[in-house]
């Protein structure tokens, strides 16, 4: 795990090798949604192994035959995919689908597809296995690589939430070890597959422009805002049990401002990068729940399967604090929630007023400050808002405010890009860990998120399509958020 492991290039890039890939969940929704299109994306691309096999694997009661099991991923790619399924390049990803049935009794279907599928891949092929299921179900497949030998030498990737809480995420992370030394663990956030994450490390270490200002002396405050405008949508059965805090905080907003934040890696390899990030996650301050606000939608309680007196959060709105030298005194703010005004993926960091005050102020000037911004749309393909002030044309010296703007699409094609999920079972073939979690590190986030889930503040009402309850621009004086763009 010390440095990037050695690739073999491909049509547009890196290329792993030979692979047997066993998909547990393979007839569920992320699967249809995003691995099975995304596997034919990387096929179509020239980014998979020059051999490989796909395994569907599912309990014996869901299970398919391969023909079904073919079928089922044509109408998934069909459906999600970013291209048809159709021609030799679908032809050839087709054929190397199978299925093996697996429950904790009985193996044996599961065990005979694997070995059929790396008898017709030859040579050695190395085993991943990808854990599309429920968090219930992680310990029994865990225990069933285990028992069976499949998990010698293989690769695991383990999806969110990895636990719902610290002793839960301790004893997770204790299942898995017995079976896969922490080397071959990839616990999987899509949100840090994104080529606008990536662009973070490349905004602030590849440009002196940045870097000398990326600190408690230049910047007064970051926000990190992941607006949704979807509800539940007939998940109250994952919801009630999770809440927006465990679902998006823990997951993924603690993961961007791992990036946000980090001091420059000795070098772009796994062990630094996530060596760096823990780092951040070492300093962070116990959350404290005076400073966080829990709304809920109305009619939330209303959906199907939601108990009519629950007080689980749709919506979550927090201030963070660093103890480090960059950052210390700097406040951070993150923001998550369902049926919201808008779906974004911002980050913005605002920086500090010039001491001189010069130029005369506006009453709007008076009530919120004039403060310069950087701001991350790290969605995809993204792009990186500059904004500051500059003189309006006329006789007068009155300031109006400006942009430069820095859009994918404007600069870049986006022909071969990667979506995150895409992007990330790519670098788990090729054992590259950079943009994954560690074990230590999603144990020191529930850990300082302990406080808020033991003292939990009650859940207030918002509306559906507003911006959360009214108190969250409480949480932010001085500062005001920068969603939504009113100017």
């Amino acid at each position: 795990m010390s440095s990037r492991p050695a690739r073999t290039a491909g049509k547009h890039g890196p290329r792993p090798d030979d692979h047997v890939i066993v998909l547990f969940g393979a007839t569920g929704d992320l699967a249809k949604r995003k691995l099975l299109p995304g596997l034919f994306h990387l096929a179509r691309a020239g980014l998979m192994p020059s051999r490989y096999r796909i395994v569907g694997s599912a309990p014996a009661a869901e299970a398919l035959g391969t023909e079904e099991f073919r079928k089922h991923a044509r109408e998934a790619v069909s459906e999600f995919g970013s291209a048809r399924p159709e021609g030799p390049a679908w032809r050839e990803f087709e054929d190397a689908l199978s299925f093996g049935a697996a429950d904790p009794d009985d193996t044996g279907p599961l065990l005979a597809a694997v070995h059929e599928a790396e008898r017709a891949v030859g040579g050695s092929p190395r085993r991943l296995f990808h854990l599309a299921v429920p968090p219930k179900a992680f310990p029994s497949v865990v225990d069933e690589l285990g028992s069976t030998g499949l998990a010698e030498g293989g690769r695991l990737i383990v999806e969110k939430p990895f636990g719902t809480d610290l002793a839960s995420a301790r004893a997770l992370d204790a299942t898995i070890h017995a079976v896969f030394d922490e080397s071959r663990v990839f616990r999987i956030d899509h949100f840090l597959g994104k080529e606008s994450v990536d662009n973070i490390l490349a905004l602030r270490f590849a440009n002196g422009l940045f870097e000398p200002v990326w600190n408690r002396n230049h910047i007064s405050h970051v926000q990190i805002d992941v607006p949704e405008q979807l509800t539940i949508e007939g998940r109250a059965g994952f919801f009630e049990g999770t809440g927006t805090f465990r679902d998006m905080i823990v997951t993924h907003l603690f993961q961007i401002l791992g990036f946000v934040a980090m001091e420059p890696p000795a070098t772009l390899t796994a062990r630094s990068l996530r060596q760096e990030k823990d780092k951040v996650f070492a300093a962070l301050r116990p959350l404290d729940p005076a400073h966080v606000v829990r709304g809920q939608y109305e009619g939330y309680r209303d959906e199907p399967g939601v108990d009519p007196h629950s007080d689980t959060e749709t919506f979550v709105a927090l201030r963070v604090e660093l103890d480090n030298w960059r950052w210390a005194g700097v406040p951070f703010y993150l923001r998550s929630g369902k049926a919201l005004g808008q779906g974004r993926h911002m980050v913005t960091l605002g920086f500090r007023e010039p001491a001189l005050r010069m130029f005369p102020l506006t009453t709007q000037d008076t009530a919120e400050g004039r403060h310069n911004a950087l701001v991350i749309d790290f969605d995809d393909p993204g792009r990186i808002t500059t904004r500051f002030l500059a003189k309006e044309p006329g006789p007068e010296m009155r300031l109006g405010e400006a942009e430069m703007v820095f859009a994918y699409t404007d600069c870049f094609t986006t022909a071969h890009a990667l979506e995150g999920y895409e992007r990330l079972l790519l670098d788990a073939m090729l054992g590259d860990q950079s943009l994954f979690t560690s074990s230590d590190g999603i144990e020191r986030l529930w850990e300082v998120s302990a406080p808020l889930l033991h003292d939990p503040p009650p859940v207030q009402s918002y509306a559906p399509g507003s911006w959360g309850p009214e108190s969250v621009h409480r949480l932010i004086r001085p500062y005001r958020w920068y969603l939504p763009e009113e100017r």
